[in-house]
C-alpha cells in the first residue's frame, strides 16, 4: 500500500473495499457542506491500521477551506471562498482529481480563477514551488505592501523577493518611499516569472498568465 501512487490508491479502494448499505446510513454531510457518495469505504481498515483515500483527503481539505469557521480564524483570507456546486458531492470532484491530480502537488484556485470559487475551471494542480511563488504573506508584512518591511535597526524600508530558482530572498535594496520599494519587488518578481515560464509550461500552459495577472494586481 505505501508503495502506491495516489491514484493507484483511490481506484484500489473502489474495486477492494466497496461501500454496503450499513456504511452508507452512517454518513453525513460534511461541515453540512459536503455529501459523501462514493461507492466505496474511504476511511477503512488496512492491517489493523485506518488509511484514507487521497480522493477524499483532498475533497475534505477543501470543503475545510471553504466552511469550517475554525480553519477561517486561522487563514481568514479563505473567508467567503465557496465550492462550486457540483464538487459539492464527492464523487465529481474525484473525476476531477483523478484526471488532472499530479501527485505531491497542490490543488491552487488563484492561477487561473479569481480565488473566490473551488471549480474545474479555477483549480489547477501546482508543485509547492509554484504555489509559494503566488502567496501573499500579508499577515508577516502587516501594512506595508506585498514584499516591502521596515528595517528598525536601518530605518528604512527593504524590498526582498523570495526566488525559488536560487532558494532565497533576492535582497532588492533600501528604500525612503513604499511604492517605490513595492516597484522593486513587483519588477523583480516579473523578472523571475519569465525565468520560470518554461518551468511553468510544464505543468500547465495557461499558469503563467494567471501568475503574471496576480504579480500585476498584488498590493
Amino acid at each position: 500500500w505505501d508503495e502506491m501512487s495516489w491514484l493507484e490508491k483511490t481506484m484500489w479502494l473502489e474495486h477492494n473495499r466497496p461501500a454496503n448499505a450499513k456504511s452508507v446510513s452512517i454518513r453525513s454531510l460534511k461541515l453540512g457542506a459536503g455529501i459523501n457518495d462514493a461507492n466505496y469505504c474511504v476511511s477503512p481498515k488496512l492491517s489493523k491500521s485506518r488509511t484514507v483515500c487521497p480522493a477524499y483527503v483532498a475533497w475534505s481539505n477543501v470543503i475545510i477551506r471553504c466552511y469550517d469557521n475554525n480553519y477561517h480564524a486561522k487563514k481568514p483570507t479563505y473567508i467567503g471562498v465557496k465550492l462550486c456546486d457540483e464538487w459539492h458531492k464527492f464523487s465529481s470532484f474525484r473525476e476531477w482529481w483523478i484526471k488532472n491530480h499530479v501527485d505531491g502537488y497542490e490543488i491552487d484556485k488563484d492561477i487561473l480563477g479569481d480565488g473566490t470559487i473551488y471549480s474545474p475551471d479555477s483549480c489547477v494542480f501546482v508543485p509547492r514551488w509554484l504555489n509559494t511563488f503566488t502567496i501573499d504573506s500579508g499577515s508577516a508584512r502587516g501594512d506595508n505592501p506585498i514584499g516591502v518591511y521596515f528595517n528598525k535597526e536601518h530605518g528604512k524600508l527593504r524590498a526582498q523577493c523570495a526566488n525559488p530558482i536560487r532558494g532565497c530572498q533576492d535582497y532588492l535594496g533600501s528604500f525612503d518611499n513604499p511604492y517605490e520599494a513595492f516597484a522593486a519587488w513587483r519588477n523583480r518578481k516579473l523578472e523571475l516569472a519569465i525565468e520560470l515560464k518554461p518551468r511553468m509550461d510544464e505543468v500547465d500552459e495557461r499558469i503563467y498568465h494567471g501568475v503574471v495577472r496576480i504579480i500585476n494586481s498584488s498590493r
